[in-house]
């Protein structure tokens, strides 16, 4: 029998699943980890009526992880989700954890061994847990998920490759398919790949890596991405939050 958390607990999964067009704004502690900086992304995020706070890096140490969730909970209501880089960076803070498998690499220490280290500290935690395929496409530059995890992207042009992989992805059991083409990427994924991948499967997806303008994120939503994660442009320029604004309240 299942625990209660994965038979009864489906509140983010659901909320996912709800519409799409959804914004993620994603905290990586390593960068951003001071109060004052985080009050002011909290404030300008609930401004802008994002419907997210992601928090996650590939290199994040367990203290810094926990200490940025539990800022976070103490300043805002805008539900916070744990996108991990590795099997430490996990918070009973937290309303979710993304419990990602990287589909779209060979490793299996990224596959499963790192959810092998977790597997009782995350049941323990006692909250939602969404199965999540996490497929790297190739955003123009070597991530940094791609250097630690040592595995290659999807080519950005081979949509073919990464459609079976979100298909066998499902096919296992993941409830959410999450592209990404990394940190800091000159290119976002392809809204003609989600578009693809929507045409063969009912299946809440998220996009994240390289999203800098709200034309890309009029893209996306337009082909029915679930939600829409922006990282580094907020790291660069605080303000595209007032964009993020004005656009929700337009569409």
């Amino acid at each position: 029998m299942l625990p209660p958390f994965m038979r009864l607990n489906e509140e983010i999964y659901k909320q996912f699943k709800s519409k799409t067009g959804q914004i993620a704004v994603l905290i990586d502690p390593e960068k951003t980890h001071e109060l004052s900086v985080l009050k002011r992304i909290v404030e300008k995020s609930a401004f802008a009526n994002v419907d997210y706070f992601f928090v996650g890096g590939s290199t994040v140490m367990r203290k810094d992880f926990q200490n940025t969730i539990a800022i976070l909970k103490s300043l805002t209501e805008i539900p916070v989700v744990m996108f991990p880089g590795d099997f430490q960076q996990l918070s009973r803070d937290a309303d979710a954890l993304l419990y990602l498998s990287l589909l779209s690499g060979r490793n299996p220490e990224y596959l499963i061994g790192q959810h092998v280290k977790s597997a009782k500290e995350v049941l323990q935690l006692n909250i939602e847990v969404i199965p999540t395929a996490y497929i790297l496409i190739d955003g123009g530059t070597q991530s940094s998920v791609a250097y630690v995890s040592q595995t290659s992207p999807i080519p950005k042009n081979n949509s073919s490759i990464a459609l079976n992989t979100a298909i066998a992805g499902i096919l296992k059991g993941n409830k959410v398919l999450y592209f990404d083409a990394g940190s800091g990427a000159k290119n976002s994924v392809d809204s003609s790949l989600i578009k693809e991948v929507k045409e063969h499967l009912e299946a809440v997806t998220i996009v994240g890596g390289g999203v800098r303008t709200l034309e890309q994120i009029q893209e996306l939503e337009k082909v029915g991405t679930n939600v829409i994660v922006v990282g580094n442009k907020i790291e660069e320029d605080i303000d595209f939050l007032l964009d993020v604004q004005n656009y929700k309240q337009t569409n």
